[in-house]
């Protein structure tokens, strides 16, 4: 692309940057913020930077938050005893967006993939294994994405509570083997937190 302007250019391959975007929507997205209000864009802008700055992770779950501790966490509503195990902070989106789960979450950063390089030591492992006595856990939620390095970290982190009292479980095979949470429809993912099953029944070794 040739632009007749240096400052177009530069915002262009910015916005270029962002998954899923490239030259031609990153140069459509903005060319329409040339053409918004000077005072609309230093709102956008100025939203971007004051998240990137200011946001933090919550000291229990390690969920996005606004302050120490997220929204989830801290609503007294919610189930404290019953712990949803997740990936990533997408899927505490695509969870909470079913409406079907009323307890809280665990966020590992990540799942155990040697071929990645990522093992145990560099997920919320410990601290989620911390919590289950601290915070009496009735029960652990597996919400990973059906794969093998899901199972492996599910396996992995079910033999860490062997001797423990709390009910393992993960959600049901409603979501196909190989897929990923965040693309599920609410409906089958809503049936899967619902329909969840003891993890012995899901992990076969």
């Amino acid at each position: 692309m040739e632009f007749s302007s240096s400052l177009l250019e530069n915002a262009v391959s910015e916005f270029a940057k962002l998954p899923g975007i490239g030259k031609k929507t990153a140069l459509r997205l903005v060319l329409h913020l040339l053409k918004q209000d000077p005072g609309n864009v230093e709102n956008f802008g100025e939203a971007i930077l004051k998240m990137r700055r200011e946001i933090k992770f919550c000291e229990r779950c390690y969920n996005v938050a606004d302050h120490s501790t997220c929204a989830i966490c801290a609503n007294p509503m919610r189930k404290q005893e019953l712990i949803c195990v997740v990936e990533n902070i997408r899927d505490v989106i695509a969870i909470e967006s079913t409406q079907q789960f009323s307890g809280v979450y665990h966020v590992l950063g990540g799942i155990i993939s040697p071929l990645d390089g990522i093992g145990p030591d560099q997920l919320t492992i410990e601290p989620l294994i911390q919590r289950i006595p601290q915070e009496k856990t009735e029960e652990l939620i597996f919400a990973l994405n059906p794969n093998i390095q899901g199972d492996t970290t599910i396996y992995y982190i079910q033999k860490k509570l062997q001797g423990t009292s709390v009910k393992i479980t993960t959600i049901a095979r409603g979501i196909a083997f190989g897929g990923e949470l965040e693309y599920a429809d609410e409906m089958t993912l809503a049936r899967s937190i619902t329909n969840r099953l003891p993890v012995e029944k899901y992990v076969q070794h």
